[in-house]
């Protein structure tokens, strides 16, 4: 699946926010939504920022990591998403305590 493919599956914030809901639950969706509110951005934009970042910036280990995750899963897409999403969060926290990546 094409990066392409899986940011297209995100096609407007009722749908972002109904795919992050059920791939990491209130919580996930809550801390998306107020990184989204900081950079000033609509929920759909920031995931589709935060998908591209990830696949910018992830490792070589992340990437073994990943394809491992998306091969055990029935849809790599999803997979995709949440990875990106709770790698995303996880470099959010370490920003904020001064620590790098």
């Amino acid at each position: 699946m094409l990066l392409g493919d899986i940011l297209a599956r995100l096609s407007n914030d009722s749908v972002t926010s109904e795919m992050i809901l059920a791939l990491g639950g209130l919580r996930m969706l809550a801390s998306v939504r107020q990184l989204a509110e900081v950079e000033n951005m609509d929920l759909t934009t920031y995931a589709h920022a935060a998908l591209q970042r990830y696949a910018a910036a992830a490792s070589d280990e992340e990437w073994i990591t990943l394809v491992g995750v998306m091969n055990s899963g029935s849809d790599p897409g999803l997979a995709y998403i949440k990875r990106a999403i709770e790698s995303e969060l996880a470099n959010r926290v370490r920003s904020m305590k001064g620590v790098a990546p």
